[in-house]
């Protein structure tokens, strides 16, 4: 590795800029790649490491590198000994504090986990948690063991790698959770500001998530229906409120055995009591549509629209078959808007063409798997030598119908008897009434709403928003490890989903910040690209100061460099040593 400079002339006076290169082949060629860039290595005084000596009796002692209005010491550097120590991954982390400061997290924390006695501030370790959460989602023991050893969070938050241990770590979640609402209620304002969201329009939607172990010490974590395909395990129910860009604003966390319907009111009620209620619109989806629900929006005059379940479209049938009525309003999708004959809201019967072509493919699938079975099972009653049961054909015939459910209907299966050995034979018709109703329902479901100021542009565009709901769910699960929950006490276990929260408040403002900037939707590509970006300390060997260590970030390469800039991200080019680092330095020199 060299040395070289850069010399620039700026406001009359001239600047030497120093870097660090090495010689890289490419191809047949050999071209020098910067490592570090140091700054001004020069009588200005702008380099803030500090030079280390040790006298000649081995007493320890700092030494200023260069002294204020010296503007002509130059320092023999010895190029043998330059050398790279303690590279960290900077770039992801630096990214995640500066969102966390951004949305005001940092001072709020500051505010509220206000400093008493402990030697290090809650706020920085809730700080360390929710920017692992972002970053790198694993356990608090693999934060503490290995994850913040890598990083350079250390001196972004100047704290210690020996100051966070996993039971730190588990006190600061412990610390955190206290302050749950204050949170929420300070992101509904903060994303306002920062990002011009209304939360009139709110869409709520509900997920479940998994205990690894027995929980016994949790009494929400109870056996339910597994979204996540595991009934063998205990779960809890997350209930989740976002705006309708997506925004979160607020979660709340159910036993694993609630029904979605039964979380609705309490969800309402709690959201309404932090953000206020004049003029919110609520979208659910058709699990929260009960009567009593219904009926209690309405009373209260609380606005809504939500998807009805499957088996209301029969009392829309007239409507679904005729050909009046039904208005664009995307490509492949129409709606009709319609009065309900009980309660007199507005209906909106929506059809698809997509979802048409794939209801029409799984009734043809699982139609063609009752035809083989039967089939199969006519041959075996054909070829049978003696008499067979019919309690037991029939009970074969009831699994075959239960494995494929969404075509049962269409069959009627009876067995009649004959002169064959087995008495009896399969009898199969087609109901055709399942066929016509099929023809007019495939593709379309229902939403039910009590605003009838809208088009029906604007309540189905509004439904159809909750895949921001469902979407946070897959980034809260894929992204950012909510699943499976490790944890078996109650209070922790609601301080982790708090933490995934935070995070996701992180990730959705990154999202919604390079999206604006015309980098697409994909933070995890961000992060990625960033995280290749590290500090590192440089240790120039001079002939008469000693070791110089410089704690310098890695100069972006082109992409990268593109790509902060159209974030608008500055990166420091040197980071100043903590004191006690300088001191053991002194004494190492």
């Amino acid at each position: 590795m060299y040395l070289r400079h850069t010399t620039v002339k700026k406001d009359g006076k001239v600047h030497r800029y120093w870097r660090l290169v090495r010689s890289v082949r490419v191809g047949r060629r050999i071209i020098q790649q910067t490592v570090a860039h140091l700054g001004e290595l020069d009588a200005r005084g702008r380099i803030e490491a500090r030079a280390l000596a040790r006298h000649l009796i081995g007493a320890p002692q700092r030494a200023q590198l260069f002294e204020e209005g010296s503007e002509h010491l130059t320092v023999p550097v010895r190029l043998k000994g330059v050398r790279i120590e303690r590279s960290r991954q900077f770039g992801d982390v630096y990214l995640a504090l500066a969102l966390w400061r951004g949305l005001g997290l940092e001072e709020l924390c500051e505010q509220v986990m206000a400093a008493g006695q402990e030697r290090i501030a809650w706020a920085k370790m809730a700080a360390v948690l929710v920017t692992a959460r972002f970053c790198e989602p694993s356990s608090e023991l693999h934060i503490a063991e290995d994850w913040y050893r890598r990083t350079a969070l250390c001196d972004l938050l100047q704290l210690g790698e020996e100051d966070v241990n996993k039971d730190r770590l588990y006190r600061g979640l412990d610390r955190l959770l206290i302050h749950k609402t204050a949170l929420e209620a300070h992101l509904s304002k903060r994303c306002g500001e920062l990002f011009a969201i209304e939360n009139e329009v709110l869409l709520y939607d509900v997920t479940s998530t998994y205990f690894e172990g027995l929980a016994e010490a949790n009494p929400q974590a109870q056996r339910g229906y597994s979204r996540d395909h595991r009934p063998d395990c205990k779960q809890v129910l997350i209930a989740l409120v976002v705006t309708f860009d997506g925004f979160p604003l607020g979660y709340e966390v159910f036993p694993g055995n609630t029904h979605d319907a039964k979380t609705l009111q309490t969800i309402v009620d709690t959201m309404e009591a932090r953000h206020g209620v004049l003029g919110r619109v609520w979208i659910a989806d058709r699990g929260m549509a009960s009567a009593e629900n219904l009926a209690w929006l309405r009373q209260t005059g609380r606005r809504y629209i939500i998807g009805a379940p499957k088996s209301e479209l029969k009392k829309f049938a007239s409507a679904l078959a005729s050909s009046s009525g039904w208005r664009a309003v995307q490509e492949g999708v129409e709606v009709n808007l319609t009065r309900h004959p009980e309660t007199d809201e507005t209906v909106i019967l929506c059809r698809s063409a997509d979802r048409r072509s794939k209801e029409k493919a799984m009734h043809d699938k699982f139609s063609g798997r009752i035809d083989a079975a039967l089939e199969c099972l006519a041959a075996r009653i054909a070829s049978a030598k003696k008499r067979l049961d019919p309690a037991q054909i029939n009970r074969q015939i009831g699994r075959i119908l239960a494995h494929n459910q969404r075509a049962a209907a269409r069959f009627a299966i009876t067995l009649e008897p004959d002169g064959s050995p087995a008495s009896f034979h399969l009898r199969v018709e087609h109901n055709t009434t399942f066929d016509d109703w099929a023809a007019i329902s495939e593709g379309a479901y229902l939403l039910r709403s009590n605003i009838g100021d809208w088009s029906d542009a604007q309540l189905w565009k509004a439904y159809i928003q909750l895949t921001q709901a469902e979407a946070a769910f897959r980034i809260h699960k894929d992204q950012l490890n909510l699943r499976p929950i490790w944890h078996q006490r109650e209070d922790r276990v609601q301080a982790h989903i708090l933490v995934c929260f935070l995070a996701f408040v992180l990730w959705k403002s990154l999202e919604m910040w390079q999206s604006r900037s015309g980098l697409g939707s994909a933070p995890r590509t961000i992060l990625e690209e960033l995280a290749r970006i590290q500090s590192h300390d440089v240790i120039l060997p001079t002939a008469t100061h000693g070791n110089i260590r410089l704690r310098c970030v890695t100069h972006p390469d082109p992409a990268q460099a593109a790509l902060l800039d159209r974030l608008g991200i500055v990166l420091p080019k040197r980071m100043r040593l903590a004191e006690h680092e300088s001191s053991t330095l002194a004494q190492s020199a």
